[in-house]
């Protein structure tokens, strides 16, 4: 029963940080920064955000900087949203997984182009 609560409360983590991180107002965080993934240890006090920019990884790791500059902030307002009886602390790690993701689609739009020119030689 307690895996229910524990998937429930990081869900609602992974949704109130990607609202508190449009209303940052830091620089150095990228503005096209999205939240992959949350993990919330058993006993809600610690958790790994993994977040990725579409920029590239240069561009997460600069956020992710800006990101631990804030996370007293952050860790406040995710407090004050979700009134949790201990707020878990944050941790924030740099993922490249949009940006790879954003490569493997364009290799497989180039391989479908590629495709097309084939068969329209051959006709």
């Amino acid at each position: 029963m307690a895996g229910f609560k524990l998937g429930r409360i990081t869900q609602d983590i992974h949704r109130e940080l990607s609202a508190i991180l449009r209303e940052l107002k830091d620089p150095r965080i990228a503005p096209m920064l999205s939240i992959v993934k949350v993990q919330v240890s058993n006993d809600l006090s610690y958790a790994k955000v993994y977040v990725s920019a579409i920029e590239g990884m240069e561009k997460t790791k600069e956020s992710v900087v800006g990101l631990k500059s804030a996370s007293g902030f952050i860790r406040r307002e995710l407090s004050n949203r979700l009134h949790l009886r201990k707020c878990p602390e944050l941790s924030f790690i740099a993922d490249d997984s949009i940006a790879y993701g954003a490569q493997i689609n364009r290799m497989l739009e180039e391989l479908h182009s590629a495709e097309e020119v084939e068969e329209e030689s051959e006709e």
